[in-house]
């Protein structure tokens, strides 16, 4: 404990990150001004992109909007940008704000919809083969339409709840105990270990098929990724016409996904393939008989309700009724109005899982306002423009892809598409090639991102979730596990991009 003020300062100054990481944000921090005031700004600039992006890689040790959020004030203080640079950032991209604001809260209340669809996938279906196709089709589905993260949550939240109820059995209790901790394993019993483990590899290899679910579905539509719907506010594409300008690349890697989905639960490779223990399936059986059979009719109602609202919300987007961000603003009162949601605490919390990631993007924009003050990639922009036009799109999704492994997919898509969109305005290419530019880079950060927890949100809320560390999933075996799907939707998209775009 400090001893000190000054002491309790430095134990205070990012909280519970690691020493070695507070020195380093304390030295990236000392040293800017310096290169500033000697190397000059734009040095500085790639300096400041390289210390941000180390940020989102160490996403685990301290979440990004901190260490992040220090940086990018520090940058207007020495004057890398300007705080209206900033502003006119956030204002173009004020669609993919109110994205995150209002379509990730709607989607959280119509949660018992998606749980109970998913609970009946993985209790009704005994093959597990079929189960985790269904489980990756579904996901791709439903984040095509709604919220990947709110997809991954919802996932998150049926494996919990299954293992919890599995886990008090094998502890010798009843699955209605609320006193169980299923972090620890000190009460199993014996005869239950073997299938506890064999049950933690099933969610594994379920959780990993419903998360690759969300990025290929993700991919599609302008509202699957937060990335999609900047690309299409820039481009100028509505949701029929952004789906049909990326179905050429996106359908294609569905079916290679889906393929690889059944292809490793057949062969078991790369920790796939656990079968579901029969007694597990009994006792999750009867559960999920004893939560149908509790439903009440007001429940059953709000199941009603939540259905009509997702109808509501796919004609909306599908014809763009409105500004999306509005649409799940009327998902939010929609659903609250006739669920009797009334109170403010129980709405607030539906806004917790989203505005952290809003504020991370604010400074996302706030380092991108720092890139185009400082001509950053111009150079690169240009290189890659100065190469045959038929080339072009390929080598936006390599570079974007790899990028996106080790950073944030939304941070990497934001920095390209503006800096063609410059390319645009400036006449140095047409706008039927920068809508192939546009495609390149759509799919260059969704699909090889997959590679790393680091390269999608949806990922990385997986591993940081409380369900990670039950079922044993690190952040090396989820490396292991993506890499057979970054490898054929990674090979794929780019076979699609440069052959069919």
């Amino acid at each position: 404990m400090p001893t000190t003020v000054l002491s309790g300062f430095t134990h205070n100054f990012l909280g519970n990150a690691p020493t070695w990481y507070k020195q380093v944000i304390i030295l990236f921090l000392i040293i800017n001004p310096l290169i500033v005031w000697t190397l000059g700004p734009a040095v500085a600039g790639w300096v400041l992109v390289a210390e941000f992006i180390f940020t989102l890689a160490m996403a685990l040790k301290c979440y990004p909007l901190l260490p992040g959020g220090l940086l990018a004030i520090e940058a207007l203080l020495v004057g890398m940008t300007s705080a209206d640079a900033v502003y006119h950032e956030v204002l173009v991209n004020f669609p993919v704000i109110l994205l995150l604001m209002f379509m990730v809260a709607g989607i959280y209340f119509m949660k018992e919809l998606l749980l109970v669809t998913f609970t009946q996938i993985l209790v009704g279906v005994r093959s597990k083969s079929a189960l985790s196709l269904l489980f990756c089709a579904a996901a791709a589905l439903l984040s095509a339409f709604l919220d990947a993260l709110t997809v991954t949550a919802v996932i998150i939240s049926v494996a919990v709840g299954f293992y919890s109820v599995y886990h008090k059995v094998a502890s010798g209790k009843g699955y209605h105990h609320s006193d169980h901790n299923a972090n620890s394993d000190e009460h199993v019993i014996e005869l239950h270990r073997e299938d506890l483990d064999k049950f933690r590899a099933f969610l594994r290899s379920l959780l990993m098929h419903g998360a690759i679910g969300t990025a290929l579905g993700g991919v599609a539509t302008m509202v699957g990724e937060p990335q999609n719907l900047l690309i299409a506010k820039v481009v100028g594409w509505d949701f029929a016409s952004f789906f049909m300008h990326m179905a050429p690349v996106s359908l294609p890697v569905l079916v290679a996904g889906l393929t690889t989905c059944w292809l490793l639960e057949k062969l078991r490779w790369f920790g796939y393939g656990a079968r579901l223990p029969k007694p597990v399936r009994r006792v999750l059986e009867e559960f999920a008989d004893n939560e149908r059979t509790k439903r009440t009719k007001a429940d059953q109602a709000a199941l009603w309700v939540q259905a009509l609202a997702a109808l509501v919300l796919v004609i909306g987007l599908a014809f763009h009724l409105a500004e999306v961000g509005l649409i799940g603003l009327l998902v939010i009162i929609l659903i609250t109005s006739f669920t009797g949601v009334t109170d403010e605490h129980q709405i607030g919390k539906a806004f917790q899982e989203s505005l952290p990631f809003t504020s991370l993007l604010v400074v996302f924009f706030a380092i991108v306002a720092v890139i185009h003050e400082q001509h950053l990639f111009k150079p690169i922009i240009d290189f890659v423009l100065s190469l045959p036009q038929d080339q072009q799109p390929g080598m936006f999704f390599i570079a974007n892809g790899l990028l996106s492994m080790i950073s944030d997919n939304v941070f990497v898509a934001t920095v390209y598409i503006s800096e063609i969109k410059q390319a645009l305005d400036a006449g140095s290419i047409d706008y039927e090639h920068f809508q192939e530019l546009a495609i390149a880079i759509n799919t260059g950060t969704n699909l090889p991102s997959v590679a790393t927890p680091n390269g999608q949100a949806a990922f990385l809320f997986l591993l940081t979730s409380a369900i990670a560390p039950l079922v044993r999933l690190s952040y090396g075996r989820m490396v292991i596990m993506a890499f057979p799907y970054t490898i054929v939707m990674g090979a794929v998209g780019l076979f699609c991009v440069i052959n069919l775009v």
